[in-house]
């Protein structure tokens, strides 16, 4: 392509999806910019050279080096840990990630588990493998207690689809004071997570893996639950203690759980969260959506035009103007 371009789209890829549609789906939004799809390693490093704007799931070092006009890298995930954030914080270059836009489809995942086990729709299933016209009991999720572990763009799609069923949500999050959809806001202490547990028939993990979040439910958190409680977990492994819950699980300490990650990921053949018929589990397939990259085109194509402004852009992770 001689034409120098504004953003160039790497050749690697995210969750099965076209890096073509990519690139389509920006120069549909963005009809006055060259947009350029890289397709092989050649081409990336004469097209990065170029670029204002660079996408794609990281930017290794050797093109970087290379990237003289660089004003942003828009990274294709959420997570940035395996993007090098310093290399490109000495270059001046912004950094963007791709959060919330996984957000809706987790959140309808989540609530499907929630109904799955209210009306208890895997007994069903298992029992018409087996051929039985047998009936057996359900329940409703209509008055349940619904805690929501994390309010970021997962957490508030969550709450925003809970208002029509009839429950009580619990949010907590790092900064109760600012509030949030749910109809209580907690923090992250102990006690407070503790008697949002004691009182919930859905514990649905929705915060980022830190430090603090590490570990969050463990031994004594599934002590804490009721019998009746239900964990869905959508956000990290790590985040619940894997031995506990197996314990938990097959003591009946709880009513189940429903797992789209887990640790370790993928999970063994072997491991004994398979043979547990209360405990769903989807191979980290809650974001999937047809609409990922209309998604991260519109946040691309919005902070494409704020470089130009000068705004604030959608979804960064790191300003060069801040240091």
């Amino acid at each position: 392509m001689s034409e120098t371009p504004d953003i160039v789209v790497l050749r690697e890829g995210t969750e099965g999806l076209s890096m073509e549609s990519y690139a389509n789906a920006l120069r549909e939004r963005l009809p006055d910019r060259t947009v350029a799809h890289a397709r092989t390693p050649k081409q990336e490093r004469e097209l990065v050279a170029d670029a204002r704007v660079v996408t794609g799931t990281t930017l290794e070092p050797d093109l970087l080096s290379h990237a003289d006009r660089l004003e942003l890298f828009a990274c294709t995930f959420a997570g940035t840990d395996h993007v090098p954030m310093d290399a490109l914080a000495d270059r001046g270059v912004a950094v963007t990630n791709a959060g919330g836009i996984h957000a809706p489809g987790i959140a309808e995942q989540a609530i499907g588990n929630m109904l799955v086990f209210a009306r208890r729709l895997h007994e069903g299933w298992r029992r018409k493998q087996r051929g039985e016209w047998r009936h057996f009991q359900s329940g409703e999720l209509t008055g349940s207690t619904v805690a929501i572990i994390g309010l970021g763009s997962i957490g508030r799609e969550i709450a925003q689809r809970l208002q029509g069923f009839d429950v009580e949500t619990v949010g907590v999050r790092y900064t109760p004071e600012k509030g949030g959809p749910t109809d209580e806001v907690v923090g992250f202490d102990e006690d407070a997570i503790h008697d949002a547990l004691s009182r919930s028939e859905y514990v649905v993990v929705a915060c980022p893996l830190t430090e603090t979040t590490r570990g969050l439910i463990g031994k004594s958190e599934f002590a804490t639950m009721s019998p009746n409680a239900v964990l869905v977990n959508t956000a990290r492994g790590p985040i619940v203690d894997t031995d506990a819950l197996v314990s938990a699980l097959r003591s009946e300490k709880i009513r189940g759980a429903a797992l789209d990650v887990t640790d370790p990921e993928p999970l063994p053949e072997d491991h004994p969260l398979w043979t547990l018929e209360n405990c769903l589990i989807t191979p980290h397939t809650g974001g999937h959506t047809p609409r990922h990259w209309e998604r991260l085109a519109d946040i691309v194509a919005t902070n494409m035009d704020r470089l130009e402004t000068g705004e604030a852009l959608e979804n960064q992770v790191f300003d060069p103007e801040s240091g």
